[in-house]
């Protein structure tokens, strides 16, 4: 465990106090990378996804794609808008999650939840395949192991999350200002060229594309169709900041909605320029190159193609596009890195998803979030083989049902405002007017995102969307059925009024197989416990150690009685079972208590020399009722010396600890309490319930401590 604990600390940090968590809220300047990373990073592939499906067509049809990102821009920059309400109205952090289900109800909220975490992880798999497919542009050589690259990346995006989102905020910073700056050069620097008759050429301009069809009537508007949808990638990662306005320093909403219009205002302006250039260096992609560049078909990117155009190829311009633009679709990963473990955190709290998940880790991050989230990524590319043009089919569609959601419960919420007569923004008329102003950019907002989902869904649906339509309502049911289990246990675990009833009486059972330092500790401290009666148990195996084990008894004057179960078939679980079961039947109102001896042992690889009776019996036992099940730790040395290093203590502090230790004389006095059995409430009889080794200075600490559940580490003190 002492390796395991370095190694933690070493890839994780040191553990933050919960009392520092302000000290963990970011400036804008921080947020923007670890928030707007993913709507940044999009600008790097949207205007390809445009251009590819409208290839379909032939190079004819390019001339609409100017029209298409401008109908994406205007989109954008609605919902923009839109979401700048929604992080003044619900600052909390829940996002469209808690807009929907305050405004539209529980169940669509829940939707939307279902929508949003796989549009997550949607989002790690798509930027960090998008960024190996620019890396690959550049180094062609590394191509065939773009699968293990991308999930090499995602483990590395993992590792540092988990030590904390300010940590990963400051190590996202640079590499996010660094292509937003490399982007707005290349960008002025085409548009100059261009200006003043040096247009850039692309590598593929002489490339012919060859229409797979012949388009017109009903199948061009549906091809035009699809690459609008295709494009509105560009939108992805909008939402984010409205999940993480709890991350923003003072004043929250009035710093994310800052953040968020910066992020609108820079992202509009990047895919505006990049297809622009896209357009006069006369790019041309297609969906099936292999025959022009070989054997994986793997062609540059859009982008890379553009800088190369702009700045020539090997330059050092273009290498550093190359390179900031690998680094910030790998990192866009960032944004469903914080808004997945947040939004799981609340889902959480509300009982859809295990308790888990809403536990902060030693880094003050949710880091069970983090992990789940990595793993269902590093799934998708590998499925998926880390091929953009694959994933970008379920992409979009989840967001797209949160974004309409959100912008309808939004609307009903600004209606429910003006009509409430006790709230002084409705009575104001400049309060009013601005309620209204707020409800209309949402009711836009809304009809405008509504109309793309069903384009996506239409468009996209026969092209891999049918999988999320698919996951959507099995993760819904699934957390249907999460919340229903909680329900029903807060049901049953809610006391009866009046005082809890007392047992008749308390029988205890001490399970032994051979007379040990254990067993005379169970024994002992079982009698300390004081029940109305008590008898050991053993398990005759081999009738031969039965035989030894009651002359054992017997030499050593042990007062308590011992019953021997015959077990002919060698089984050691099912006639303890038959045996307490018995006892319950006899007696229905006494509690049957059965003490359980075992030693601690301090490595993993002990564990394999031991069997695991003790486990197993205490497994079943407690699903048996009216039964309680005690364990009765006995610490090897080994474990001893294993805390002993955790707390610094020194070897004679274990010596001394030992000696105080009960002896075999706590069993074997005649009659009532024996000699130096500890008395309930005595040091020997208490301790911190479910320590398995406690601190090795004291004879309280090291003479263990009876719990209700196996000790961590422990094993049986089994027959040898």
């Amino acid at each position: 465990m002492a390796l395991t604990d370095r190694l933690k600390r070493g890839f994780v940090g040191r553990p933050i106090g919960s009392d520092r968590l302000g000290e963990t809220l970011l400036p804008k300047r921080v947020a923007l990378p670890v928030f707007a990373s993913d709507a940044l990073s999009s600008v790097s592939y949207a205007t390809e996804e445009i251009l590819l499906v409208l290839s379909l067509g032939g190079l004819a049809f390019y001339h609409v794609s100017p029209w298409l990102a401008g109908a994406v821009i205007v989109l954008m920059l609605t919902v923009v808008a839109s979401y700048r309400q929604n992080v003044h109205a619900y600052p909390s952090g829940g996002g469209d999650y808690e807009v929907v289900s305050t405004n539209l109800g529980p169940r669509a909220g829940l939707l939307v939840a279902c929508a949003l975490l796989v549009d997550y992880v949607l989002t790690v798999a798509v930027s960090v395949s998008a960024g190996v497919a620019n890396l690959t542009s550049a180094v062609t050589g590394l191509a065939p192991h773009r699968v293990l690259i991308a999930v090499i990346i995602v483990v590395l995006l993992t590792m540092i999350n988990l030590r904390g989102v300010r940590e990963s905020g400051t190590a996202f910073a640079i590499p996010t200002y660094g292509f937003v700056a490399g982007v707005f050069v290349m960008i002025i620097t085409g548009l100059v060229q261009a200006a003043l008759g040096h247009t850039p050429q692309a590598e593929s301009a002489g490339y012919t594309v060859v229409a797979e069809h012949d388009y017109a009537g009903f199948a061009l508007a549906f091809l035009v169709l699809r690459a609008f949808a295709s494009g509105c990638t560009a939108l992805t990662g909008v939402e984010a900041i409205s999940n993480g306005v709890p991350a923003f320093r003072k004043p929250k909403s009035r710093n994310a909605a800052t953040t968020l219009l910066m992020m609108g205002l820079i992202a509009v302006t990047m895919f505006a320029g990049v297809t622009a250039l896209a357009l006069i260096s006369d790019v041309h992609v297609a969906e099936h190159t292999k025959d022009l560049l070989g054997a994986h078909g793997d062609q540059p990117t859009v982008i890379a193609q553009v800088a190369e155009a702009v700045f020539g190829h090997g330059s050092i311009g273009f290498a550093y596009i190359a390179t900031v633009t690998t680094l910030i679709l790998m990192l866009a990963a960032n944004t469903a890195f914080n808004g997945f473990p947040v939004l799981g955190s609340i889902l959480a709290r509300d009982g859809y998803l295990p308790r888990q998940l809403h536990t902060r880790g030693d880094r003050l991050a949710y880091s069970n979030g983090i992990v789940l989230l990595s793993s269902f990524a590093v799934l998708l590319i590998v499925v998926f083989d880390a091929q953009v043009t694959q994933l970008i089919q379920l992409y979009i569609l989840g967001v797209f049902i949160s974004f309409t959601l959100s912008q309808a419960g939004m609307v009903r919420h600004w209606a429910r405002i003006l009509r409430d007569e006790d709230d002084p923004r409705a009575s104001d008329p400049a309060s009013r007017r601005g309620l209204r102003r707020s409800q209309t950019i949402n009711f836009l907002g809304a009809c405008l995102t509504g109309t793309v989902l069903v384009l996506v869904l239409v468009t996209k649906f026969t092209h891999g969307a049918w999988i999320v339509c698919l996951a959507i309502p099995i993760i819904f049911v699934i957390m249907r059925g999460i919340r229903g289990h909680y329900d029903r246990v807060a049901v049953e675990l809610t006391p009866e009024p009046g005082p809890p009833t007392l047992p008749s009486r308390i029988r205890g059972v001490v399970l032994v197989s051979k007379i040990h330092a254990p067993t005379l500790r169970a024994l002992a401290y079982a009698k300390a416990t004081r029940p109305h009666s008590l008898v050991a148990v053993t398990v005759a195996v081999d009738q031969a150690d039965a035989d030894r084990l009651r002359a054992a008894w017997a030499e050593r004057g042990i007062t308590i009685d011992l019953v021997v179960l015959a077990s002919p078939y060698r089984e050691v679980t099912r006639p303890v079972l038959d045996y307490v079961a018995r006892i319950r039947r006899e007696s229905p109102r006494d509690v049957v208590s059965v003490y359980v001896p075992e030693y601690v042992v301090g490595h993993w690889w002990e564990h394999l020399l031991h069997n695991q009776s003790a486990l197993r019996l205490k497994a079943r036992l407690l699903f048996q009722p009216g039964v309680m099940v005690t364990s009765v730790p006995w610490q090897l040395a080994s474990s001893a010396r294993v805390e002993e290093r955790r707390e610094g203590a020194g070897a004679g502090a274990v010596r001394r600890g030992r000696a105080a230790l009960p002896g075999p004389s706590a069993v074997s006095g005649p009659g009532g309490t024996p000699a130096g059995t500890a008395a309930p409430g005595s040091a020997e009889g208490t301790g911190s319930a479910g320590s398995a080794a406690s601190s090795a200075g004291s004879a309280t600490s090291t003479a263990g401590s009876a719990t209700s559940t196996a000790a961590p580490g422990s094993g049986p003190a089994e027959r040898t």
